[in-house]
């Protein structure tokens, strides 16, 4: 293959505008509303996983908490359906920018510690400084946890980023090996395609899984500032 093994990752532009604006918008059109009486049963299937999941991750929290149910259902279901969306042949994955994961992590994750520092000051401060720590360890300590605190939403973004760009580089150097395989062994392409398809499949799995883990470590950080 000649194409370059990071042309994939290039914001696409037509006529020198980006086009990440309409790829980050697209995803909502797949979740149809209806105003009927009766649904379908693509609606019924979308409602009851809507709260399947909601419950799954609300459920932990306190009525201030469950405040934020419709941003995180929102969130799960935007990374999911941007990740899946970028497994199609030729297709922009909106998540593969780190840009644009700190751009989701930061403002969720200062939200939550916002929310905190409101709603449960004391506890809140008291997480710089574990109790019983030795005093000479005191302003080591605070360091530490203050740099701890900061980290979280470079990890979720980095975390999000790394998984979703490594299984599309394996796809893409898979895929390219089993082309150029065709013509030297038939039975080695052959097994090659087959890892391929098992590697699409376990993206499929990485695409939701992450999503799923992006939004849950959000509700837990949540969680422990209400």
């Amino acid at each position: 293959m000649n194409e370059n093994l990071f042309t994939s990752f290039i914001t696409p532009m037509i006529l020198g505008l980006p086009l990440v604006t309409l790829i980050v918008l697209f995803p909502s059109l797949l979740f149809p509303t209806s105003n009927r009486l009766i649904n379908n049963r693509l609606i019924s299937l979308q409602q009851w996983l809507l709260q399947l999941v909601s419950k799954q991750m609300m459920s932990i929290h306190s009525t201030k908490g469950q405040t934020w149910t419709l941003m995180l259902v929102s969130l799960i279901l935007f990374i999911g359906s941007t990740n899946l969306l970028g497994l199609l042949p030729h297709s922009f994955t909106p998540t593969t920018q780190l840009s644009m994961n700190l751009g989701m992590a930061i403002p969720l994750w200062a939200g939550t510690v916002i929310t905190g520092f409101r709603n449960k000051t004391k506890a809140s401060l008291a997480h710089f400084l574990p109790q019983g720590t030795p005093t000479p360890l005191i302003p080591m300590l605070v360091v530490i946890e203050t740099i701890s605190l900061f980290i979280q939403p470079v990890a979720l973004a980095v975390r999000l980023t790394a998984n979703i760009t490594a299984g599309h580089l394996l796809i893409h150097l898979i895929g390219g090996a089993t082309l150029a395989l065709m013509a030297i062994s038939t039975t080695t392409a052959l097994i090659t395609f087959i890892i391929l398809i098992l590697l699409t499949i376990l993206e499929f799995a990485v695409a939701m899984i992450q999503a799923y883990v992006f939004t849950l470590l959000v509700s837990l950080y949540l969680h422990d500032n209400t």
